[in-house]
C-alpha cells in the first residue's frame, strides 16, 4: 500500500493502482455505476497533455528535459491503448479473436480511467484522473514508484500552464472533430445508397400518400430520391460545422486570461497540437468567450437533431411500407434479420429501422440534455461541461453506426414489391388530379365520390372535355442529377440521364 495525500487529507492506495488520490475521491464521490468518461474524450486528453510536455520539452532548462521526456512517453503508451481499443471494438463485429482483444483492452484501460461521465466540477475530475496516470506511468519510465510526485508531480508538472477549463472542452472539441469526420463520411456513404435506389426503382409507379390518405401517382425512385437529398443536407451541414469546433481555448487556463501560463507556451502548444491531431485548429481569439460559453456543442447537437429527425422519417416509411405480409402496405420488402415473436410463429419485424429510429431518439434526447446544460452556465464557467460531453459524444457516435447499420442492412438489401405497388395505386382515385385543369375540381370530386375508381376512370376517360390520353400523363421519375453530378461529374450526368418527359410524348 502507498500513501498520498493532498489538502483535504490523506488516503491509501494500492502499489499496483495508477492513479493517485484525487481519482479515488472522485471514484467515492460519484458512485453511479452509470458509464465511465468516453474514451474518446481520454484519447483527445491525451494528445493534449503530450502538446503540453513537448512544449515545455522545448522551452525548459536542461535539468529538467528529462522529465517532459519521461511524461510524452506516458502519453504515447497510453495513446496506443486508447487508439487500439477503438481499433479493436471497431473490429470486433466481425472477427471473435478482435472482440477478446478488445475485451482484454477494455478492461486494462478502465483501471486507468476510472470516473464516471457524470460528475460534479466542471471535468477536474477526469483532468485529474488523467493527470494522475500520466504522472504514475512516467515515473516508472523513470525507474521510479508510483507516487514518487517529488520527481513527476500530476499537477505542477503533467498539467503545467494548464486548467481543466482550457484542456476539457479543447479536448471535446478534438474527439467531436474526429467523430463529425466519421459521421460525414457515413451519411455520404448511406445518401449513394439511396441514390442506386432511386436509379433502380425509377420506373416502378406507386400511389402516393399525403397525411396517410391517397395522394397522386409518383415512382418507387422519386421517394428514395427525395430520401436522398435529406441526407445529402445533413451531410453537407455535419461536414460544415467542424469549422465551427477548430477555435480552441488551451493556454487561457481558468477563466480565459492565461493565468500561470507563459506567453510563448501558449502559441507553441496550439502548434504542437494542430502537429498531433493533423487537425487545423486555431487559438481563440477571445478564449474567455470558449471557456464560459457552450453555444457551439449546443449548434453540433442541432445539426445531429437535425439527422436524426430525417433518419427517423425514413426509417419509419421503410417500416410502413413494409408493412404485412397479408394486412399491411407490402411496397417494400425489408431483408429478414431474426425471428420477430416467441408465440406467433413466422412473425418477422422491421428491426433494423425499429432500431434506427430509437437511435434518432436517444440522440433528440441527448440534444435536450445539451440544451439544458448549456445554459446553465454561470458567470466564467460552465459546471455541466461533463453532460455536454458524454451526451454529444454519445449522439456522435450513435448517429455514425446507426447510419452505418441502416444503410447496410436495410437500404442496400431492400426490394420493391412490384405488384403491390402497381395494385394500390390501381384501386386509388390517383388519376383524378390530373383532370382538374380542364374539368375543373368540383366536377372532378363529385365524379369520384359517386363512383368506384374502375368506373370514375372510365367515365372520366370518356369525357369530351379531356383527351384519353391525359390519364397516362405521368412524370417520369425526374433523376437528381445534382447529388450523383458531385460524384460522378455534372456532364457526365446529363448523358447519362435524360430529360423528363411526359410519358404522353413518348
Amino acid at each position: 500500500m502507498r500513501l498520498e495525500k493532498d489538502t483535504l487529507g490523506e488516503k491509501y492506495l494500492t502499489d499496483e493502482t495508477v492513479y493517485g488520490i484525487n481519482t479515488q475521491r472522485a471514484v467515492e464521490n460519484f458512485p453511479l455505476s452509470h458509464k465511465k468518461v468516453n474514451l474518446h474524450l481520454i484519447h483527445a486528453m491525451l494528445l493534449v497533455k503530450k502538446a503540453a510536455a513537448k512544449t515545455y520539452e522545448n522551452l525548459v532548462e536542461d535539468i529538467e528535459k528529462e522529465k517532459y521526456q519521461a511524461i510524452v512517453a506516458a502519453c504515447d503508451e497510453l495513446l496506443l491503448k486508447t487508439e487500439e481499443d477503438k481499433s479493436f471494438s471497431q473490429q470486433a463485429e466481425h472477427n471473435r479473436d478482435n472482440q477478446n482483444q478488445a475485451e482484454d483492452n477494455r478492461r486494462g484501460i478502465d483501471a486507468l480511467f476510472v470516473t464516471q461521465a457524470l460528475q460534479g466540477g466542471a471535468g477536474t475530475s477526469t483532468n485529474m484522473n488523467v493527470n494522475e496516470v500520466i504522472a504514475n506511468i512516467a515515473l516508472k519510465h523513470l525507474g521510479k514508484n508510483y507516487g514518487d510526485y517529488n520527481c513527476i508531480h500530476p499537477l505542477d508538472d503533467v498539467n503545467r500552464g494548464q486548467s481543466t477549463n482550457d484542456v476539457y472542452p479543447t479536448a471535446l472539441r478534438i474527439a467531436s472533430i474526429f467523430l463529425i469526420r466519421k459521421l460525414s463520411d457515413a451519411c455520404a456513404a448511406l445518401q449513394t445508397s439511396l441514390q442506386e435506389k432511386e436509379n433502380a426503382f425509377q420506373d416502378i409507379e406507386k400511389l402516393g400518400r399525403t397525411e396517410w390518405m391517397d395522394a397522386v401517382p409518383i415512382t418507387l425512385g422519386e421517394e428514395f430520391g427525395a430520401c436522398a437529398q435529406a441526407i445529402a443536407r445533413d451531410r453537407w451541414r455535419i461536414y460544415k460545422v467542424e469549422e465551427r469546433l477548430r477555435q480552441v481555448n488551451l493556454g487561457g487556463t481558468a477563466v480565459g486570461l492565461s493565468d500561470n501560463a507563459q506567453h510563448k507556451y501558449r502559441f507553441r502548444v496550439i502548434e504542437e497540437l494542430r502537429r498531433l491531431t493533423g487537425l487545423g485548429l486555431a487559438a481563440a481569439e477571445y478564449p474567455m468567450d470558449l471557456t464560459q460559453n457552450n453555444d457551439v456543442f449546443v449548434e453540433v447537437s442541432g445539426l445531429l437533431k437535425a439527422l436524426a429527425v430525417n433518419l427517423m422519417k425514413i426509417a419509419n416509411d421503410f417500416r410502413i411500407m413494409n408493412s404485412g405480409p397479408g394486412g399491411g402496405i407490402g411496397e417494400l420488402h425489408l431483408k429478414a434479420m431474426q425471428q420477430g415473436s416467441t408465440i406467433m410463429p413466422g412473425k418477422v419485424n422491421p428491426v433494423i429501422p425499429e432500431m434506427t429510429m430509437q437511435c434518432a431518439m436517444r440522440i433528440i434526447a441527448n440534444d435536450t440534455a445539451i440544451t439544458m446544460a448549456a445554459a446553465h452556465g454561470e458567470f466564467e464557467l460552465n459546471a455541466f461541461l461533463p453532460l455536454i460531453a458524454d451526451s454529444l459524444l454519445e449522439s456522435l457516435e450513435l448517429a455514425e453506426r446507426a447510419v452505418t447499420i441502416f444503410r447496410e442492412k436495410c437500404v442496400e438489401t431492400i426490394e420493391p414489391d412490384v405488384e403491390n405497388c402497381k395494385k394500390h395505386l390501381e384501386q386509388s382515385y390517383a388519376f383524378a388530379t390530373a383532370y382538374t385543369p380542364k374539368l375543373g375540381y368540383e366536377t372532378v370530386a363529385k365524379i369520384i365520390k359517386e363512383n368506384p375508381p374502375e368506373k370514375a376512370k372510365e367515365i372520366l376517360m370518356n369525357s369530351d372535355f379531356v383527351p384519353a390520353s391525359t390519364v397516362s400523363q405521368q412524370r417520369e421519375p425526374i433523376p437528381y442529377i445534382c447529388g450523383l453530378g458531385a460524384r460522378f461529374g455534372y456532364e457526365h450526368m446529363k448523358r447519362v440521364f435524360k430529360p423528363p418527359r411526359l410519358k404522353s410524348q413518348i
